[in-house]
């Protein structure tokens, strides 16, 4: 996008403003302000037109509960510039996500060039995403630039030792990233759900590391009877919902001694505060660290940013999904589509 003349043209941009609503607002703007470096570069060239389509949501149709009425109010406050226009949720058009080549061309008519600077969403080919890119001259945006530059260098050449902490419900959902990582990091912390899956976590060698203990609770629920028991000895049918402390020192231990580190997933139930410490530890741990920090994935990021750490992270990625495949070594399809992203 730094070479694209857009002097005098309409731009049409695909950015990722799925954000969480509160009561007709948006709650959390941190994806439109990651929005906010590219658009303002456009505007400062001379764009006579900014046009932004986003999804919000995974709305079956039209639905007044996900428009981007409220988006639209909030980027009016951070950046107001007549020349910039939101258009509607691009999931209310039935051949956004088959990727229909007249949806990709009904885009295309609002602008001369298209800018990708949607990273959370350059893992689907979807019409906004990759199809309007095979219509259009199209560039990446200065967001989507910096996501493939900060995550590709954990691929190829992160400073060692290269820890990775993962938690989450189940090792299927992130295997292949797993595996990928288990042959370039020195470390990996595994914590949630999935760290009670050791057999298939065994496969991957000996970078793993696993917690020690846990609190358990006698049942799903936020104010559930708990105790600090081992791992080996959780009673029966209770449930473990986040590291135990000699755990929490571990990993902290390990992320400080690391050059480079890369956090995707909670430890425990952290929504629940009487089961957040284990992800609050690990948040701590990467904060403090004397090494590159980058932090990617939805329930990862809302944990450094509701603790306020999120200024002392090196990377906050904007994608969940995206991060996790390009990790893993797929190709993008948004990315694909440009052709020099």
């Amino acid at each position: 996008m730094r070479d694209a003349d857009v002097a005098g043209k309409r731009v049409l941009v695909r950015v990722d403003f799925n954000v969480p609503l509160e009561d007709g607002r948006v709650a959390d703007d941190t994806r439109i302000r990651a929005a906010l470096p590219t658009l303002e570069l456009l505007l400062e060239r001379g764009a006579t037109e900014v046009a932004l389509m986003s999804h919000l949501g995974r709305p079956k149709g039209p639905d007044p509960a996900y428009s981007m009425e409220s988006v639209r109010a909030r980027l009016a406050e951070l950046l107001p510039d007549e020349r910039i226009r939101v258009l509607e949720n691009t999931r209310f058009e039935p051949g956004e996500t088959t990727n229909d080549p007249e949806l990709a061309r009904r885009f295309a008519a609002h602008g001369d060039l298209y800018v990708n600077d949607a990273f959370g969403s350059a893992h689907r080919a979807h019409a906004s995403t990759e199809g309007v890119a095979h219509v259009l001259p199209a560039y990446a945006g200065l967001l989507l630039e910096r996501e493939l530059e900060e995550l590709g260098a954990l691929l190829e050449s992160p400073a060692r030792p290269f820890v990775a902490v993962v938690g989450g419900a189940k090792v299927e959902d992130k295997v292949g990233v797993l595996r990928s990582l288990a042959e370039r990091a020195d470390r990996i912390l595994v914590g949630g759900k999935m760290a009670e899956e050791r057999e298939a976590l065994a496969e991957l060698g000996e970078a793993v590391v696993l917690p020690t203990d846990a609190v358990a609770a006698a049942a799903f629920e936020p104010e559930a009877e708990a105790r600090l028991v081992s791992v080996d000895e959780v009673p029966d049918g209770w449930l473990a919902l986040d590291v135990g402390p000699a755990t929490r020192e571990a990993f902290s231990a390990e992320i400080g001694r690391a050059r480079t580190v890369f956090w995707n997933g909670p430890m425990g139930v952290f929504e629940w505060p009487r089961f957040a410490e284990g992800t609050k530890a690990v948040a701590l741990a990467v904060a403090a660290a004397d090494a590159h920090t980058v932090v990617g994935g939805g329930d990862s990021v809302r944990a450094v940013e509701e603790l306020g750490l999120a200024d002392r992270i090196d990377w906050v990625s904007t994608g969940g999904g995206a991060s996790l495949e390009l990790l893993e070594g797929k190709e993008l399809p948004g990315v694909l589509a440009i052709p020099e992203a």
